[in-house]
């Protein structure tokens, strides 16, 4: 989970003090669209107080566009313990050494922790200056989203909807560990298994049991990312995952009974097994819990003393960063593929479960006769090594192997891409965005335009449009729960007080998301689901 605060330490060397140059000039960050097709591509002013080494690059249509200069003028009175808006921040990330291309923003994207979520910033492997950040991956390490297929429909779901939601909240932990008494895993694990899963991730789960063999075909990376190093992982953050795994957490993180209410590429939909309006899916968002955020607190202190070293100075300390190549950046990369190997092993672990949960109310079939197959699982928080060409135009450059930062963004490659399986290699990536709490989310496919655009990239949800405080004042939870339930969506929730922080209109409309990504061409729409029940923290 993301704290939106800005940082009080002391600007580093070479920049403005960016509180009160920006409460001064702010205007010089509100955007205009410059674009005839409706999707605004660059911010045309990078004010001369702030050193940018490449260009700032936004994808919005008008709606959105409005909703960022919102938060912009919200935040011209910046406290101390204020945050940064989300333009601000994608600028100060285009002036960290190695950065190429562009620093991008996404439709969804918002205020966040150092990088905006809905940022994607990819940094030269070969630049001996180049940096990794804790703050461009978010403290949620591979925070992501599967979609589980079913051959059931909404009607042989209807009459047992309550019951079923009720098995899903009794079988999956969650809320805060710590703090509510069904946070705890029902995954008894040893240190030895550990450190297997956070050097194997699906691996471990195929071996014991959790995971059918073939989820690991349509999981990113096959469910398990290299390098990776139990050994860069702290003790005490070893101790938060041996009591996590297979656990949803809190916040926005949730599993959802899901309807097919509209199929937009038939072919895509038939290629992931989708084929009628009406079939049911799950879907289920989560990360790497206490884990992951105990890696990236570990290292954001770490990298303070590695820049002071190195001299990187960088205009917020919520950039805390250290060369790839030192031995901070690398014990970083090497942690935090190993938290997101917990992560993938993690959704499969909650899998296991929510197979098991329908076998028990569809008694006379196993969960392969349910077709519970794994449809995609993929990250919206993570840095990964990759080929891009850079430049613009017809003849781009040569191929580099970049360092993608991905902090609230997904993956999105095209047809043909080298990593995609065989299944989706006509069609392009599947990718899963959730929607706010009640309202839609998508399957998309990777896009023509996005390699060239964006890093290979997309959204990954709606985006936040009220902070979680703003919302807790303004919205009331026990009145969001009586509209879902009008609605028909069943809702099951370890705390009611904190429904108010994800409700639909905490959140920017996903379908205008989506929809300017698509006319972008980072991705293309595939397959709309609705809600029909909601299992959270």
């Amino acid at each position: 989970m993301e704290q939106n605060s800005m940082s009080s330490t002391p600007t580093a060397r070479g920049f403005p003090p960016l509180k009160q140059v920006f409460a001064k000039n702010y205007e010089d960050f509100l955007c205009k669209s410059d674009s005839s097709c409706g999707v605004m591509h660059t911010l045309p002013i990078i004010p001369d107080w702030l050193p940018c080494k490449v260009p700032v690059q936004i994808f919005l249509n008008e709606v959105l566009l409005n909703e960022m200069n919102e938060e912009i003028k919200k935040s011209r009175n910046i406290g101390p313990t204020g945050f940064l808006p989300a333009l601000l921040q994608l600028a100060n990330v285009a002036t960290l050494p190695g950065i190429v291309g562009s620093s991008i923003g996404l439709p969804d994207i918002h205020s966040g922790y150092g990088f905006a979520i809905g940022n994607v910033a990819a940094f030269d492997a070969n630049d001996p200056a180049a940096i990794v950040s804790p703050g461009g991956v978010g403290f949620d390490i591979n925070c992501g989203v599967r979609l589980i297929r079913t051959n059931l429909t909404i009607d042989d779901i209807n009459p047992i909807k309550e019951q079923l939601a009720r098995s899903l909240f009794e079988t999956l932990p969650v809320g805060i560990a710590g703090s509510q008494p069904k946070a705890s895993s029902n995954i008894k694990i040893d240190i030895k298994n550990l450190n297997e899963i956070l050097s194997t991730g699906v691996n471990w789960a195929v071996k014991n049991g959790y995971a059918w063999p073939e989820d690991l075909v349509t999981c990113e990376e096959n469910g398990s990312i290299q390098p990776a190093d139990p050994a860069c992982v702290s003790q005490r953050a070893k101790g938060r995952g041996i009591s996590q795994l297979g656990s949803l957490g809190a916040g926005n993180h949730y599993a959802e009974i899901q309807t097919v209410s509209c199929i937009y590429d038939e072919k895509a939909a038939k290629a992931m097994g989708i084929s009628k309006i009406g079939q049911v899916c799950i879907m289920v968002h989560c990360g790497s819990r206490g884990l992951g955020h105990e890696i990236a607190s570990n290292y954001i202190d770490l990298m303070k003393g590695a820049m002071e070293r190195d001299n990187i100075s960088i205009p917020d300390s919520q950039l805390a960063c250290a060369r790839i190549n030192s031995r901070e950046g690398q014990e970083y990369i090497r942690a935090m593929n190993a938290a997101a190997n917990y992560a993938y092993c993690n959704r499969s672990i909650l899998t296991f479960f929510i197979r098991k949960a329908f076998e028990k109310l569809f008694p006379a079939k196993t969960a392969r006769e349910l077709d519970m197959h794994l449809v995609y699982d993929v990250s919206h928080n993570m840095a990964k090594f990759e080929e891009h060409s850079i430049g613009q135009g017809e003849n781009p450059t040569e191929l580099r192997t970049l360092l993608v930062h991905r902090k609230g963004a997904t993956r999105s490659f095209p047809p043909g891409h080298p990593s995609l399986p065989a299944m989706y290699s006509e069609i392009g990536q599947p990718v899963l965005v959730g929607g706010s709490m009640g309202t839609y989310s998508y399957v998309l496919t990777g896009g023509p335009n996005a390699m060239a655009s964006s890093f290979g990239s997309t959204c990954h949800g709606a985006g936040r449009a009220k902070s979680r405080v703003e919302a807790k004042k303004t919205l009331s939870s026990q009145e969001i729960l009586s509209r879902l339930q009008k609605d028909g969506i069943t809702v099951c929730i370890a705390d009611i007080s904190s429904l108010s922080e994800e409700a639909p209109e905490a959140y920017k409309d996903v379908t205008e998301v989506v929809d300017t990504c698509e006319l972008a061409g980072l991705s293309i729409k595939a397959i709309q689901l609705r809600p029909i029940a909601v299992i959270k923290g």
